[in-house]
């Protein structure tokens, strides 16, 4: 193998790093890590909820003025660009590092995000949101594996699923926000929602400035030979928390042996998940998809609900959003430590079971006209405080599954593979059954989610694995055999 500057020349090479990471207090360094790469999940809740919350003014807008289908089309292009960039950005997490990606799709998300203000028909609107969905797509990959690898192995399942449940802080910051900028006292809303794509993505420039002193992930590092910089940068995070804790811990285990090998081809990455991992393969595809389906189906065409079917304004939707977002927020932030305790495999199957068997009652109270629009979003609260930590807890899963040199790629495929099969025909499939004005094809649409997530609670429970409180290293082996 041809080294790079920078690179140690030795092939095989022991080390203690793993260990090392896995032994320290969660320090300030910890919560630099989840505010500045976590922050992605607040910005993809936030530009969700506001398609979903100014549905009705774009919908509305004299100078846009898209129809029902277009804006769940607008929706599904979101999700496009966000399958797309998960994949090419993946692809490129796994060979340039961890670290140059995040500063590569935020900006992206950034110029598009603010583009989006000044669209001007249905196809420039769609472009700018295929490529902010681009721009988060290619966070998410970059983002949660960095996140698990530098996280301590006691803590992961906790931090990650609270990292993913602030989607729905960003939520609630949109539902908010739409409070404001769609209330004519305030301001014509014909500017307030152009505004607030403008403002939204002018966001990212605080979130580069946070990003800015954050390492490269030291697993990376020593995968691709870089030892000595690994070595340098676990070395700066212990001196930097031993000054607030003290001395530190031994290692709860010993030495481990990487061969340099660098990122995983594509032929790797095939045959790991069609035959090493087959079983964890068919686990994370249903989890990502089924959650993908259940969440971007009902959340990105709540809006057109509220305004056709119970009347409620355009500018009042957001109060019916927050509620919801809040609950959504809730679920990861309460129940995120029992997946460290209780484990993943009870906690996934039953949050996914809880949520599909409340989804059906209620699809089915809506569809007899029981509820006002207050009791639905009361119901949905309820559910997707289940359905929330179910979701980030896919994500977990699927970061754990496999080895070092293909996390990144992995939870990109997974999740292009899962929004492909569940988010884009979602929006598109509810928003259609919407413009056709009847409670009754609505509900085919709930009881088709409430049905896909019975199915992925029945695949966690025959297929899930345990790996909470375990090195990642032990849960995936990496491909370069480490022993």
């Amino acid at each position: 193998m041809r080294d790079t500057p920078g690179q140690d020349t030795a092939e095989r090479f022991e080390t203690d790093i793993p260990g090392r990471l896995d032994r320290l207090p969660f320090s300030g360094f910890h919560w630099r890590v989840v505010i500045a790469l976590g922050i992605t999940w607040i910005l993809d809740g936030l530009e969700v909820t506001l398609v979903g919350s100014l549905a009705g003014a774009i919908h509305e807008s004299p100078s846009l003025g898209l129809s029902e289908t277009q804006i769940g089309l607008s929706a599904s292009a979101y999700l496009v660009g966000a399958v797309s960039g998960a994949l090419y950005f993946g692809w490129l997490a796994d060979r340039i590092g961890r670290r140059r990606l995040f500063f590569i799709t935020l900006m992206i998300y950034m110029a598009a995000s603010i583009a989006t203000g000044f669209t001007w028909d249905f196809w420039s609107f769609a472009l700018c949101r295929a490529l902010t969905g681009a721009g988060i797509g290619g966070e998410y990959a970059a983002v949660n594996s960095a996140i698990q690898e530098l996280i301590p192995a006691r803590l992961r399942g906790t931090t990650d699923l609270c990292v993913n449940g602030t989607f729905w802080g960003g939520a609630a910051i949109g539902a908010a926000a739409a409070l404001v900028v769609l209330d004519p006292a305030v301001v014509n809303p014909e500017i307030g929602w152009r505004a607030a794509f403008v403002v939204g993505g002018a966001l990212a420039l605080v979130v580069l400035l946070l990003r800015r002193h954050l390492p490269e992930s030291p697993r990376w590092l020593m995968l691709h030979g870089r030892a000595g910089e690994a070595e340098a940068v676990v070395a700066r995070i212990e001196r930097e928390v031993a000054a607030r804790h003290g001395p530190l811990p031994a290692p709860g285990y010993g030495p481990v042996t990487f061969h340099r090998r660098g990122h995983a081809s594509l032929g790797d990455v095939w045959h790991t998940m069609l035959r090493l991992h087959r079983a964890r393969t068919v686990l994370g595809l249903v989890l990502m998809s089924c959650q993908a389906f259940c969440y971007n189906a009902v959340f990105f065409t709540y809006a057109l609900v509220l305004t056709q079917f119970y009347g409620i304004p355009a500018h009042e939707v957001g109060w019916f959003m927050l509620p919801f977002a809040l609950g959504n927020l809730a679920g990861p932030l309460l129940l995120g430590r029992l997946f460290d305790t209780v484990g993943r495999r009870p906690m996934i199957t039953a949050t996914y079971a809880l949520a599909g068997l409340l989804m059906a009652g209620t699809g089915l109270a809506f569809a007899a006209g029981w509820l006002s629009a207050w009791e639905q979003t009361l119901a949905w609260t309820v559910i997707f405080f289940f359905a929330s930590a179910a979701a980030s807890a896919a994500y977990l899963t699927v970061g754990e599954s496999f080895p070092l040199e293909m996390r990144a790629m992995a939870i990109a495929l997974f999740y292009a593979l899962g929004t492909a099969m569940g988010g884009v025909v979602g929006p598109a499939l509810f928003g259609w059954l919407i413009e056709g004005g009847a409670r009754g094809d609505i509900l085919w649409g709930y009881l088709l989610a409430a049905a896909l997530m019975l199915l992925a609670a029945a695949t966690e429970w025959r297929l899930g694995f345990a790996a909470e409180g375990k090195p990642l290293e032990e849960v995936a082996p990496p491909l370069s055999r480490l022993v």
